[in-house]
């Protein structure tokens, strides 16, 4: 019998049999018996021939997925080899962190890695960031008996995929190895990922080739040529500060200096001072001479944003400005001769709020020569794709992620998204989905359980209550008397249900009215999905004055 090695890493074998059926023995492997010459009996033997591999390095097979178990345990190696096995996994081993380095820099890589965190020699987390240097995309799981925070921060502070503990369960270890080689795959479907956009054709930040879109652009394109008032409305976050500035850089004022001013975030009392300046002395505090923002801005574009929440006395003296061109510092007499041009953006109803007399007619019509209305992102679905592409290309730009691309599974989930926060929310996720990614792409698994479960409702769903958002308590909490109901209780009327709330709130020791309030801006938010001004609304106070509550909570 003799064996050759062939160019393709297998043996193959040849010898010769006894004739009676049997084999050749030491040797495991099925026989292939050759063509017996005619006319001879059994006793004249015969030839056999047969291959097996013989693996150099890692076995390079397109019929199970590869995985690589580095362990300085014989047992854990043997124990997690039978359990993958039973999936039909091709399952190598290497007893150090050093010897499987060694294998994935040979290659082939293999699908998935589980690595021991604490073996002889090299430790898991030094032979992880190795790995990871060889092959920057290689999904890595760790295996540790101690799972202090230490080992969870630091696992996925150097990119693993995941990590389990000992001893394993196998049901978990085989879920576990279905998700990562599953999210493998599917990075290596978005491999020929094409961006949809150039994030350099698109410095002003104003990203969207929808209809309605376009009508926006067209309107910017036509007042930007002179120095007409523009009110710009739209949700929250749909971008109105961009398109304020847009309007700005293309207009002859755009060497002159642009200025943002938030309404809403100055309170009452100062927002005279911030807009128009003081004298010294006018106030308590007011120890020199300080310039506003209109004299600041002179020759420029202020934009007055949420002007909606500005109060009547300070919308009086806006309307001067643009009536006359003129302004007073607080505690001055000199009138100060300004040249401004003013945009304004609100999300707010203004015709509802001059009808209920909480905003000035004659300021809205002056303020309301041109109108752009941004249309919400939910009404322009198909300018997802290249908003998502427009910041994953800055956040890389930014250094602040390497991912560039998103499955196309991601992408249809996130267009399905109704986006209440709009683009604001949509740029937020994406950042957040980008540090979460373990690869060069955002894959469903890494978008919010709220927006990855977000779908429509079975009819038995739809027809139930929304659970209530929780809400963080502060300490000390007033205890709480939970009463199990058997059956369903009839509705309490709101008097009832105040009696329920003062009743267990006087059980505690913690005064009623800073929990009662406390509870009900955090349910305020909840319900208006964060929308500060939207909450201050429904609880009767500003935007400032409930920032400042929420802060003194």
């Amino acid at each position: 019998m003799d064996g050759t090695v062939n160019g393709k890493d297998t043996v193959s074998v040849r010898g010769r049999g006894d004739g009676k059926g049997g084999r050749s023995k030491g040797i495991r492997g099925s026989v292939r018996r050759a063509c017996v010459p005619a006319g001879a009996g059994t006793d004249a033997g015969f030839t056999f021939a047969f291959t097996f591999p013989f693996t150099v390095g890692m076995p390079d097979t397109a019929k199970s997925p590869t995985i690589l178990v580095i362990d300085d345990d014989a047992e854990i190696r043997y124990s997690l080899s039978r359990v993958l096995s039973s999936r039909n996994y091709t399952v190598v081993e290497a007893p150090s962190g050093e010897q499987g380095i060694a294998l994935v820099k040979k290659g082939p890589l293999p699908d998935l890695i589980f690595l021991d965190v604490r073996m002889g020699g090299m430790s898991g987390i030094e032979a992880l960031q190795h790995i990871r240097s060889a092959s920057p995309k290689q999904l890595v799981v760790l295996m540790t008996a101690f799972g202090t925070a230490q080992t969870a921060i630091e696992a996925m502070k150097y990119g693993a995929f995941d990590y389990v503990m000992k001893p394993f369960d196998p049901a978990k270890v085989l879920t576990l190895a279905q998700n990562a080689l599953k999210a493998h795959a599917d990075l290596r479907a978005v491999s020929d990922y094409k961006p949809t956009i150039n994030a350099d054709d698109y410095r002003e930040g104003i990203v969207g080739s929808s209809p309605v879109m376009q009508d926006v652009f067209k309107v910017v394109g036509q007042v930007t040529a002179s120095d007409v008032t523009v009110m710009i409305t739209g949700e929250s976050g749909t971008g109105k500060e961009l398109v304020a500035r847009s309007i700005w850089k293309h207009s002859h004022r755009s060497a002159k200096p642009f200025i943002a001013v938030n309404c809403a975030a100055i309170p009452d009392n100062l927002i005279e001072s911030e807009l128009f300046g003081h004298e010294k002395g006018s106030f308590t505090g007011a120890t020199g001479q300080r310039l506003g923002k209109f004299e600041l801005c002179d020759g420029g574009t202020i934009f007055l944003d949420e002007i909606g929440d500005m109060a009547l006395a300070t919308q009086t003296k806006i309307l001067r400005v643009l009536q006359q061109g003129e302004i007073q510092r607080v505690g001055g007499t000199e009138t100060i001769r300004v040249d401004v041009r003013i945009l304004a953006a609100t999300n707010k109803d203004l015709e509802a709020m001059v009808k209920a007399k909480t905003f000035r007619e004659d300021l809205y019509y002056r303020l309301n020569v041109v109108r752009i209305k941004m249309p919400p992102l939910r009404e322009r679905p198909e300018d997802i794709p290249q908003i998502v592409d427009f910041c994953l290309q800055n956040l890389v730009k930014q250094k602040k992620t390497r991912v560039s691309k998103v499955s196309p599974e991601a992408m249809a989930v996130l267009v399905r998204h109704t986006w209440p926060g709009n683009v604001r929310e949509l740029e937020n996720m994406v950042y957040r989905s980008a540090v979460i990614a373990q690869g060069d792409a955002i894959l469903i698994k890494d978008l919010p359980q709220e927006i990855r479960g977000e779908g429509p409702m079975e009819p038995a769903a739809a027809a139930a209550p929304a659970p209530a958002a929780p809400v963080e308590e502060s300490p000390p909490a007033a205890p709480v008397v939970e009463t199990p109901v058997a059956k369903a209780a009839p509705a309490l009327g709101l008097g009832e249900a105040f009696d329920v709330v003062f009743a267990q709130l006087a059980a505690g020791d913690e005064p009623m009215l800073p929990r009662v309030e406390r509870e009900l801006i955090a349910r305020a938010l909840a319900a208006e999905a964060g929308d500060e001004v939207r909450a201050a609304k429904r609880l009767g106070l500003t935007r400032a004055a409930l920032q400042k509550r929420v802060k003194e909570a």
